[in-house]
């Protein structure tokens, strides 16, 4: 239950419909014991002579209240009808259709209200759960794969709102049901409620033996779930080098594989959720079979009961059964909601380590230096960065050369805070920057890496997000500086193209260019470029070298380079090794160092020979 109160939290926004969905369950639930109760009368007058009553009756006390208020009923429909007996039975058949239908409709009222509530929950946990996924760091996603994280917010929230929503439903409605037709069938005969009160509490264990299994099964299912979306997002994203080293069927084995163990699961859960509504109803009719025996027998054999009586009490005992039935379906709808209620409250309640400090400040200007003082950071066990100290000052350009996993990358997370370091401090103008509001530190800075990061959207709209709400000439100066314009205007729709999936539709040298426009339209004090000419053909390097140049003039530039012919133009070039600097100082100086860089140098000139 405390996952269900975890989640009930989103349905404050519309307690309101809540409480109409609580008022018209209650009317709802007195009609529907009424309904039945209405036919005692018809009954006596119709088929039981003796019944009629011709004098008012005379209350005598609550002792006498049963008879009494019988008598009044039976008077009542004397009075109407008189002798003609078809005018009795159009009362009376129009009193229990008024019922029912008021029932009916006042089940509709309580139904509709709810709907708000429960779409609601679902469109709001929803949005919190994306709101979390953009929020958590990028560490939290090289540990889960993005095939379950898109099954929680997916299927598992729609879990939800089928099981523990579907609850708010039959929590008032079905037990005030049952509460109101006890009420009366005490009312009718405490002798005959008291023996039926015997068995209720047996068929409640049996089926709720029967659900004891199901929160671990449907946690199988919904984890299994999320195991064949990751290999389809996995496919997806990969199927150029799936189909290159033809492993179709590879990857068919591995669905195939997942979605066998899903089959085999789903079985198990449905077969032993379908076991609880035959199980139920038999439990249900065995007890109105006992009811039978015992009642037909205080009718027929003690005359403690009267038929009408008894006749209606079978209606009212019946009645129990569907709201019975449904409570028990929404105990097992409880334990499956509890296994998908825990894989998403996983997500939404997972502490985000690079949250802005309490009082975290804003940084509207950059004046001074980017300081990396004595960082040591590890991804698992081992230390990428060991006592590293790194200053930029403002307006200089500063590359990082060195083999890969030297640690340059990382520089590039730990200054703009994908990461925090596990000792030392990134200081911004000598302000550490978990002092300082995320959203304010990468305002200050642009980024472009060696992946050019697109979306399936108009080759403006991608640029757009770079600035909130920038003009078409901003959008096309930007695309101008970065050496884009001109291919766009080729597009067929130019700027308004839709670029495809990841920028599909585009060159690599288009997309990066692109990627170097969205930060030129940002226009931040500083630029970050991871890598990002590596992936290029020399031509497309030419011209986005060029249009790096011309986004880094004036600006303070942090430059991680595979390539070194792209950095000789920097202030300073800082030479990595295991996550050391062993030399830094401008092109021509670490050329007559004849260290590490040189023999980096002369080994990228014989490789392009």
């Amino acid at each position: 239950m405390d996952y269900f109160k975890k989640i009930l939290r989103y349905a404050i926004p519309y307690r309101r419909f809540g409480f109409l969905n609580i008022f018209f369950n209650i009317l709802y639930a007195l009609f529907s014991a009424l309904s039945f109760a209405a036919l005692i009368p018809m009954l006596d007058v119709l088929f039981d002579k003796g019944k009629k009553v011709v004098e008012l009756p005379v209350y005598k006390g609550l002792g006498e209240a049963k008879n009494y208020l019988q008598d009044y009923i039976n008077y009542q429909v004397t009075s109407y009808a008189g002798d003609d007996e078809m005018k009795g039975l159009v009362l009376v058949i129009g009193l229990v259709l008024i019922l029912f239908l008021l029932k009916n409709l006042f089940n509709y009222l309580a139904m509709y209200f709810i709907t708000f509530l429960r779409n609601g929950v679902l469109k709001d946990v929803r949005n919190a759960m994306y709101k979390k996924i953009v929020d958590l760091p990028l560490s939290y996603y090289s540990e889960k794969r993005k095939g379950d994280v898109i099954a929680r917010i997916s299927s598992d929230v729609l879990e939800i709102q089928h099981s523990f929503l579907s609850i708010l439903e039959l929590i008032v409605r079905e037990p005030l049901t049952i509460l109101f037709t006890i009420l009366i069938m005490f009312f009718i005969s405490v002798k005959l409620t008291l023996f039926v009160f015997i068995f209720i509490p047996i068929a409640g264990m049996i089926i709720s033996r029967i659900g004891k299994s199901l929160k671990r099964q449907s946690d199988e299912v919904q984890k299994e779930q999320g195991e064949f979306l990751s290999i389809v997002e996995e496919t997806l994203g990969g199927l150029r080098v799936i189909k290159a080293f033809n492993a179709e069927n590879r990857f068919y084995r591995a669905f195939a594989r997942s979605t066998d163990r899903f089959y085999k699961f789903s079985n198990a859960l449905l077969n032993r959720q379908n076991l609880a509504s035959p199980t139920g109803e038999f439990l249900g009719i065995l007890v109105i079979g006992i009811l039978l025996w015992f009642g037909g027998k205080m009718v027929l054999i003690d005359q403690t009961l009267d038929a009408s009586s008894f006749i209606a009490y079978m209606g009212l005992a019946y009645n129990i059964l569907t709201p019975a039935k449904s409570i028990s379906k929404a105990s097992y709808g409880v334990k499956k909601g509890n296994a998908a209620a825990e894989r998403v409250l996983e997500i939404l309640e997972t502490e985000n380590p690079i949250a802005d400090s309490t009082g975290a400040n804003d940084k509207n200007s950059f004046d001074d230096a980017i300081t990396l003082n004595n960082i040591f950071f590890k991804y698992e066990d081992d230390y990428v960065l060991s006592d590293f100290n790194l200053t930029v000052k403002k307006g200089q350009s500063v590359a990082l050369v060195g083999q890969s996993g030297s640690g340059k990358s990382t520089i590039a997370n730990l200054v703009t805070r994908f990461y925090d370091p596990n000792e030392g401090a990134v200081k911004l103008d000598g302000t550490d920057i978990r002092l300082l509001s995320k959203q304010s530190v990468r305002n200050l800075m642009g980024l472009v890496t060696q992946d050019s990061i697109l979306f399936n959207d108009t080759v403006k709209n991608n640029l757009g997000l770079g600035k909130e709400g920038a003009s078409l000439e901003e959008i096309i100066r930007a695309a101008k500086i970065a050496n884009a314009h001109d291919f766009i205007m080729e597009l067929p729709n130019g700027y308004d193209t839709n670029i495809g999936d990841s920028g599909n539709k585009l060159s690599g040298g288009q997309k990066q260019r692109l990627s170097i426009a969205r930060a030129v339209l940002k226009n931040p004090p500083i630029m970050i470029m991871d890598e990002a000419t590596s992936a290029l053909d020399t031509e497309s390097e030419k011209l986005v070298q060029d249009a790096l140049e011309n986004m880094m003039k004036n600006r303070t530039s942090i430059v991680i380079a595979h390539r070194l012919s792209t950095v000789q133009k920097a202030d300073n070039i800082v030479v990595l090794q295991k996550g050391k600097i062993v030399e830094q100082g401008s092109h021509s100086e670490l050329l007559q160092n004849n260290g590490v860089y040189k023999n980096l140098v002369e080994m990228q000139s014989l490789g392009s020979n």
